[in-house]
C-alpha cells in the first residue's frame, strides 16, 4: 500500500514488566466540553491518577536498569474527542532506577509517537511504557515487527516501524520510550486518528489531517498541564518513524502555525503552545505532492522485487517532474557543496551520506570481516580507510524497488496515501495532477480542499516557503541506505532546508539497513541530554 510502516510492541529489555503498590488508578482523563480552545481546567491532568510499575530495561549498552515508574494511562487529551480510543495519551514518569530516586521534575520530555502507515495508533490497550501501536489493519489485525536487520515489507506494504517498533543492526527490537525513561526522562505517548478509520455511515474521520492535528493537540495538552505532568514542557522532543517520522518532522517544522487553529479548536485542544524543542524523525515518509517524482529520480532505474522494469515513459515524466521541483527549492547541500539540483543530487548524496556510511560500518568491522566484505562487495573502493563507490554501483548494490510507479499517488488508488487524502464517504483520492489527469484526462483538477491539506501535511513550505519562527532548531534524522520505501533526496531535502535557517541537523544514512532501522538509539538519547542540557537530579 506504498506508506510507511506499522508499530511492533516488542522492544530491546523491558522485560518483566509488573504492577506494584500504587498511589493511584486507573486513567487520568481530560474533561468533556463544547468544541473550542479548552481552559485548563476543563482538560487538568490529575497527577494522582497513576499505577506505579516496575520494569527491567536495557540500555544501548547492553546493562540492565531496574525502573520504577508511575504510568498514567489513556488520558484524554482534548475536550471534544471525535475518538477517544486514538486521541489520548499515556504519561510514564521516573521515580527510582536501580534503587535510587529521581527527580524528573525539570527532566525532558520524550513525546513518541508509534503512528506507521498513517494508520490509526492507539495507546488505550498499552500495560505499560512502549506499548501503543497501530491499529486498523485489514480485519482489525495488528500488525507485527519484523525482527529483521533490514525489514521487508509484507504484501500490503507495511514494515516493523513507529515509536516503539525500530530495528536495530543485531535484528533486536529498539524502544526509545523505554530508553528514554530508563536515562530518567519523562516518556508521553499519544495516540492519533488515523487514515483507515470509518464510521457507521461510512465516512473516513482519520484522513489528513486529522493525525498531525490530534498530535499537536497532545502537545498542547502537555504544555497546558505545566507543573501537573512531570517533566520541562519547554524541552519536548518528538520520535516517530515512517509516517510517525513525517509527522515528527512537520510537528517540529509547524510548531504554532495558526494554519491549524480551527482544526485543533473543533477538537477542543488545550488553550497552549503546540512547539516542540526538538524532532527526531527515522525514514520520514513526507513530502508526499512530491514524492513520486523523488521516487523515480532514485530509484527509476532499478527493477522492481519481481524483476521487471517499471514503465520508463511515465518513470521519465516523474523524473522531469522532480528537476523541476527541485531547482525551485534553491537549496544548498551541507558542507558547502552548493545548490542541489536533479543534475547533482547523486554525487551529493554520495559525498555526503553514502560513502560515510559505508566508512563508519567498515570500520566498525574486524580485518577478517572487512576483507570478506570488500570481496563480495568489489563495487567499493577501500582506500586510506574510507569507503568510495558510484551512485550508479549503489543503485546495483541496493536491488529491486520496493514500489512500482506511481509509488504514492497510484493510478488506480491503490496506495495508502490516496486513501490519507480520502475524505467524507470516499476512501481514496489522487492528491497529484499528474496521476488525475492520467486517469481521468488533461482537463481534471484537483478538489478545492487538497491543496490546502496538502500543505498541512508537509515540514518542507513550512522550512522553504515562509519559514516558521516557532519551528523546533533541532533535528534528528535517520534512515537506512537499503530504504526504498521513499526518495533518499526526501530527507536530505528536510536536513538542507532546516541546515539553511540556521536549525541544529544531525542526519545520517545506516548502511545496509532497510525501512525501520535504528542502529545508534544510545547516540539519540544523549543527544536529548546535550541539546536540553538535562543532569540527571536523583532525591
Amino acid at each position: 500500500m506504498g506508506i510507511g510502516a506499522t508499530a511492533g510492541v516488542a522492544a530491546a529489555g523491558g522485560i518483566a514488566l509488573t504492577a506494584q503498590a500504587s498511589s493511584g488508578t486507573g486513567a487520568a482523563s481530560g474533561g468533556s466540553g463544547a468544541a473550542g480552545a479548552a481552559s485548563s481546567d476543563a482538560l487538568a491532568f490529575d497527577e494522582d491518577a497513576y499505577t506505579t510499575l516496575t520494569t527491567t530495561i536495557t540500555d544501548a549498552d547492553g546493562a540492565d536498569h531496574e525502573v520504577e515508574y508511575r504510568f498514567h494511562k489513556a488520558v484524554t487529551y482534548v475536550a471534544a474527542p471525535v475518538d477517544e480510543k486514538y486521541q489520548s495519551l499515556n504519561v510514564s514518569v521516573p521515580v527510582r532506577i536501580d534503587g535510587t530516586a529521581v527527580d524528573a521534575t525539570d527532566a525532558p520530555i520524550l513525546f513518541a509517537n508509534s503512528v506507521g502507515g498513517y494508520m490509526p495508533s492507539s495507546v488505550a490497550d498499552a500495560t505499560g511504557v512502549g506499548g501503543g501501536g497501530v491499529t486498523g489493519m485489514p480485519g482489525g489485525a495488528a500488525p507485527s515487527a519484523s525482527a529483521s536487520p533490514s525489514p521487508s515489507s509484507s504484501a500490503s506494504g507495511e514494515v516493523a516501524s513507529g515509536g516503539n517498533g525500530m530495528v536495530n543492526a543485531q535484528g533486536g527490537m529498539v524502544s526509545l520510550p523505554k530508553l528514554a525513561l530508563a536515562a530518567g526522562y519523562v516518556v508521553v505517548e499519544p495516540g492519533a486518528r488515523g487514515r483507515t478509520l470509518v464510521d457507521a455511515d461510512g465516512t473516513y474521520y482519520g484522513v489528513a489531517p486529522a493525525a498531525i492535528v490530534d498530535l499537536k493537540a497532545a502537545v498542547r495538552y502537555v504544555r497546558s498541564n505545566k507543573g501537573r505532568i512531570r517533566g520541562d514542557v519547554d524541552r519536548i522532543v518528538s520520535s516517530g518513524t515512517s509516517a510517525g517520522g513525517a509527522l515528527s518532522s512537520l510537528l517540529g517544522a509547524s510548531g504554532d502555525s495558526p494554519l491549524y487553529d480551527k482544526l485543533l479548536a473543533a477538537i477542543g485542544a488545550a488553550d497552549a503552545s503546540d512547539a516542540i524543542f526538538a524532532t527526531g524523525a527515522w525514514c520520514p515518509i513526507t513530502d508526499l505532492e512530491h514524492a513520486d517524482g523523488a521516487y523515480e529520480w532514485n530509484w527509476g532505474s532499478n527493477r522492481t522485487s519481481s524483476g521487471s522494469a517499471v514503465d520508463q515513459a511515465v518513470s521519465k515524466e516523474l523524473r522531469s517532474q522532480f528537476a523541476e521541483y527541485q531547482a525551485s527549492l534553491r537549496l544548498k547541500g551541507l558542507n558547502g557543496f552548493g545548490t542541489l539540483t536533479a543534475r547533482n543530487y547523486d554525487e551529493y548524496l554520495v559525498r555526503q551520506y553514502m560513502e560515510p556510511s559505508a566508512t563508519r560500518y567498515l570500520a566498525a568491522l574486524s580485518d577478517a570481516d572487512r576483507k570478506s566484505y570488500l570481496a563480495a562487495n568489489t563495487f567499493i573502493t577501500w582506500s586510506g580507510g574510507r569507503a568510495r563507490f558510484s551512485w550508479a554501483d549503489f543503485l546495483t548494490h541496493v536491488g529491486a524497488r520496493k514500489k512500482s510507479t506511481p509509488a504514492f499517488d497510484a493510478f488506480d488508488l491503490s496506495a495508502g496515501e490516496n486513501n490519507l487524502f480520502g475524505k467524507g464517504t470516499t476512501k481514496a483520492r489522487h492528491f497529484t495532477l499528474y496521476s488525475l489527469r492520467h486517469e481521468n484526462g488533461g482537463s481534471a483538477r484537483l478538489d478545492s480542499d487538497l491543496p490546502a491539506t496538502l500543505h498541512l501535511m508537509n515540514p518542507m513550505p513550512f522550512l522553504t516557503e515562509k519559514p516558521n519562527p516557532h519551528r523546533t532548531k533541532h533535528w534528528w534524522i535517520r534512515l537506512g541506505t537499503k530504504d526504498s520505501d521513499t526518495s533518499h533526496t526526501v530527507s536530505a531535502n528536510l536536513a538542507a532546508a532546516a541546515n539553511a535557517l540556521g536549525d541544529e541537523v544531525d542526519h545520517l544514512y545506516y548502511w545496509d539497513e532497510g525501512h525501520g532501522a535504528n542502529t545508534d538509539p544510545g547516540d539519540f538519547i544523549k543527544w536529548i541530554a546535550r541539546i536540553t542540557n538535562h543532569t540527571p537530579k536523583t532525591r
